[in-house]
């Protein structure tokens, strides 16, 4: 069913008391998952061996296409003839601030599905901090960038939307009004920044699906989720969403007081894999940090990916290798390996 935006605004307002008045209790777990499973397991398959590759990209020129379908063959995507929607990180533009995924690499890997056939490709973003989802993408050069490679962008604040059923219960909300267009794409690829983040130690493939939700639906920055607490919400918004792909960015990072204030690191990678949580085990890796001491991710573990490192596959570049040292953001150097 599409709601109309009078519909929305009714039922906005309806999720906005609901948590207040019942988010309290889930916002006490803080993300501390130490009790019986939070999901159907007849919904999520036991997490299986999974492959991730690490790919070597020193600068945003170049082959970036020919380099994203080389990793895209790596990890036996299945492209040709689906509908994909790219979701990259455009949560914010601050000057000298590696916040965003570059628009060189979305549209890099726009072309890489197009070159491997898929039948459509859209760019598709929902900003958190700003209700103009537009002004961010074009201060941030990722309009001109669509422009130019004749790529359609959908506002996904403003997207027509769909009732979900949740599968899982860690924010304890029934359902998820996801964009339409997510939820009829074949594949939905996320597109994230290799950084780290203040609340949730690293913020990845998994986090990067807040920018989903709808935040003419759960407010700015996405508050009923943040009361819910953002650990338990990326659980259940990742479970609802199921991201097909995960291609991080990490030709150029970010350190410290992430995911809008901290430092840039140049790491020269790119990490690929059918499997968000395995990437994100990957990229925690990549960013020197333990990802069995990252709480969510080890949680994601038990039914939307692998998290376990000996059951997941490196392809193309060995991660111990190639991985710096990411200062940690306040809080989480306990996370440090």
């Amino acid at each position: 069913m599409t709601l109309t935006r009078r519909e929305l605004l009714i039922r906005t307002g309806a999720v906005a008391a609901w948590a207040t008045v019942g988010g309290a209790v889930y916002a006490k777990h803080r993300g501390v998952f130490d009790g019986p499973p939070q999901f159907d397991r007849s919904a999520f398959p036991e997490p299986e061996r999974s492959a991730a590759a690490v790919l070597r990209a020193e600068r945003y020129s170049g082959d970036l296409e020919g380099l994203v379908a080389d990793g895209l063959r790596l990890v036996e995507a299945r492209v040709r003839g689906r509908s994909v929607v790219l979701k990259p990180n455009f949560v914010e533009f601050l000057d000298d601030h590696p916040i965003n995924t570059q628009p060189a690499l979305v549209v890099a890997a726009a072309n890489a599905f197009r070159r491997l056939g898929a039948r459509s490709v859209v760019v598709a973003e929902g900003p958190g901090h700003r209700r103009d989802a537009e002004a961010v993408a074009e201060q941030a050069g990722l309009l001109e960038a669509l422009d130019d490679a004749r790529l359609p962008f959908v506002d996904l604040n403003e997207a027509p939307v769909v009732r979900v059923p949740l599968r899982s219960r860690y924010t304890g909300l029934p359902a998820l009004w996801v964009p339409t267009v997510l939820h009829e794409a074949d594949l939905v690829v996320s597109m994230p920044k290799l950084k780290t983040h203040h609340w949730v130690a690293v913020t990845l493939s998994l986090k990067n699906c807040f920018g989903c939700m709808p935040g003419r639906v759960y407010g700015w920055p996405k508050d009923v989720f943040h009361v819910r607490s953002v650990p338990n919400s990326i659980l259940d918004i990742a479970g609802v969403i199921k991201p097909s792909l995960a291609i991080i960015d990490g030709i150029v990072g970010m350190e410290g007081n992430g995911p809008l204030l901290g430092d840039a690191v140049h790491s020269g990678v790119v990490v690929i894999s059918r499997d968000p949580v395995a990437a994100d085990v990957t990229g925690a890796r990549l960013m020197g940090m333990e990802p069995e001491k990252i709480e969510y991710l080890m949680e994601a573990g038990r039914f939307l990916g692998q998290a376990r490192s000996e059951l997941i596959e490196q392809r193309g570049e060995d991660p111990e290798r190639l991985a710096k040292q990411f200062a940690p953001a306040p809080g989480f150097e306990h996370v440090v390996a």
